[in-house]
């Protein structure tokens, strides 16, 4: 099993390392196929690992070697295979699989093809690094690996400006990069003082020994810690006020996207409340300040997608969405759930991003679906795949989003928290509505496009059969929720129903797929003939509002970013050029110009040294005389 667990890990490193070797090479398709490989490898390792964790009930703790060793502090570079870990290694691994294979096709004629599939693996090597650490400090090392990975990967493209934005047509591959590094390093503050203040008063950040001492800390200490944890999960997870990278991050490459938003960088943020759960469990104040925001992010990320017309955004939208229902969950204590609905997400998202990717392939990187429609013919498959993944993100019976989103519903009506459910069940129609939205645009109704210079085409058939698995399971998915229950609630704590809830579970499920059915009817009715634009609607204060993010990154620009510049230019030449700089320089040309004219005493004239040494003898004998009439 040891074995196991190092070839899970490090296959994906290997990839990394293999693909760099060609990195400044033409593009080669035998390193994306290597790189694939090893990457399927990584997911029949964490398969294997998975099938023996559920037939054992055992958990593989591997210590590699000794890490850190200063003073007290102990931490070894050590790996924990248990339920939580190999839940995410089996997910992670295998959307990572398909994405490198969709990569093959989809980067086809892209000149850094080579070193695209580097960073891609070096991605997924940092991401089953952060969920497979035994401690705080390894998860951290994987969490900044996700963060610097995503910098390179959602920037790859930097020599490329954005131009089909009209929110904001500044916005480029590098500046999207830039600001999801910098958010994520401010987010990622927070989670350094929440491991500081762990280790200060536990001593460790094993992962056993803090939560087998957690009852010995006060409520001030654990509600501190609590908090500063989930601070760095809101960057990563990207939570209000912390969201705005998530979007942008589109700019990158769609495998890129397919992979930071369907099981990788943005659920390492739900990952850390999950495996922290002993934390979060005694603090329920930080707790359902976790469930209220995430309802609201539920809530607030699926009005802006209502009117998005980028197809990309749409879907990223909806992950941000999602990712609220997840820590909706988490923060009411049905951590199993919201790990279940992080799994089911994965696959039904990645679909999702792969299949807005074969439409961009199809349309010359077209990405207002108000400029597609009429696609189905020609894209078939694609249409099938999409359509799919969208009733699961709808949540209809019987896909997999009916079962984990519906669970988590039930969850804030079964604790009381009624305000809650609804704004809860009211996204769920949302949600519905604008995932249609774009796929009647996209596939239904008469061509928007010019048919005489762009011929949509269907993708790669073995582009179509990679993902195929990910179809199958954003539809079947969900009948293994009874079984991820008895497997995952031998490490988390169970979430059962009440009595009350269990009575009326029947009219719970009906009132959400009423929402639900009805946001796809709407969207069908308005949308399935075509565009039918609305100029009074679209005019209005609430779709511009919406339209434009609710002004939040024009707010950013203005009132943070500008004066960040402006400041920092400031100092640059205030400060820095004038002081620094100068000081530094006057310094310099001060012992030059001392250089400069002590040489002069270098004559080669045997009475000149004798004059400088008689006035060097009366000089010390200065001194000499001073300090005894001090002394």
């Amino acid at each position: 099993m040891e074995n196991l667990v190092y070839i899970a890990l490090f296959a994906p490193f290997a990839s990394s390392l293999f693909a760099a070797l060609f990195g400044m090479s033409p593009r080669q398709t035998f390193v994306g196929i290597v790189a694939s490989l090893l990457l399927f490898t990584s997911f029949v390792a964490s398969a294997l690992l998975a099938y023996y964790v559920y037939t054992t009930g055992n958990s593989i703790h591997v210590t590699m070697m000794e890490w850190i060793s200063a003073g007290d502090l102990t931490i070894p570079f050590g790996f924990l295979v248990d339920q939580v870990s190999v839940t995410m290694m089996t997910v992670v691994t295998l959307v990572s699989t398909v994405v490198h294979i969709y990569s093959i096709g989809y980067m086809d004629h892209d000149k850094s093809f080579n070193r695209f599939f580097s960073y891609l693996s070096a991605f997924v090597f940092s991401m089953m690094i952060l969920v497979m650490s035994d401690n705080f400090a390894g998860l951290f090392i994987g969490w900044e690996g996700v963060g610097v990975c995503s910098w390179l990967l959602i920037g790859f493209w930097y020599h490329k400006a954005d131009v089909t934005r009209e929110e904001n047509p500044s916005i480029s591959p590098s500046w999207a990069a830039n600001e999801a590094f910098i958010v994520n390093r401010i987010a990622d503050l927070g989670m350094l003082v929440g491991i500081f203040i762990i280790y200060w008063n536990v001593g460790s950040l094993q992962y056993d020994v803090v939560f087998a001492d957690l009852p010995n800390l006060s409520s001030s200490v654990l509600n501190a810690a609590a908090l500063a944890l989930f601070i760095g999960a809101m960057g990563k997870s990207a939570q209000f006020p912390l969201h705005t990278w998530l979007t942008d991050a589109m700019e990158g490459p769609t495998p890129v996207s397919a992979l930071i938003h369907a099981a990788t960088m943005v659920t390492a943020g739900v990952f850390l409340v999950i495996r922290a759960n002993p934390i979060f469990s005694m603090t329920p104040e930080v707790s359902f300040f976790i469930a209220a925001l995430g309802t609201f992010v539920a809530f607030f990320a699926a009005s802006m997608a209502l009117v998005n017309r980028d197809l990309k955004r749409i879907i990223a939208f909806s992950t941000l969405s999602q990712l609220g229902y997840m820590f909706a969950a988490a923060g009411l204590g049905a951590y199993w759930i919201a790990l279940f609905h992080l799994a089911a997400h994965a696959f039904f998202k990645a679909l999702l991003f792969l299949g807005a990717g074969n439409v961009m392939h199809a349309m010359d990187d077209e990405l207002d679906i108000f400029k597609m429609g009429g696609l189905k013919k020609a894209m078939n498959w694609t249409y099938i795949y999409m359509g799919l993944a969208s009733l699961a993100l709808a949540g209809i019976p019987v896909f997999a989003g009916f079962f984990s989103k519906d669970a988590i519903i039930e969850t804030a009506f079964n604790e009381g928290t009624y305000v809650l459910w609804a704004i809860l069940v009211l996204t769920a129609g949302m949600t519905a509505f604008y995932s249609f939205r774009q796929v009647f645009l996209t596939f239904h109704g008469k061509a928007r496009y010019d048919e005489s210079t762009l011929h949509p085409h269907e993708m790669y058939k073995f582009v179509l059969i990679a993902m195929s698995p990910l179809a199958l399971l954003a539809v079947i998915a969900g009948f293994f929720m009874g079984g991820f229950q008895t497997f995952i609630t031998k490490l988390l704590p169970d979430y059962v129903m009440s009595e009350h809830t269990h009575h009326l579970i029947w009219v719970l499920t009906a009132v959400v797929l009423v929402f639900a059915v009805g946001g796809i009817w709407l969207a069908y009715k308005k949308y399935a003939n075509g565009l039918k634009r609305d100029e009074e609607l679209e005019n209005s204060f609430i779709y511009k509002l919406l339209a434009n993010q609710y002004y939040i990154p024009q707010f950013y620009e203005e009132f943070i970013t500008k004066p960040y510049a402006m400041i920092s230019e400031k100092m640059w030449t205030s400060v820095d050029m004038k002081i620094v700089d100068a000081t530094v320089d006057g310094i310099a040309k001060f012992l030059y110009k001392s250089g400069d004219a002590s040489r002069k005493m270098q004559t080669g004239n045997l009475s000149n040294y004798l004059n400088w040494m008689a006035v060097g003898a009366v000089l010390l004998l200065l001194v000499a005389a001073i300090s005894a009439m001090l002394g």
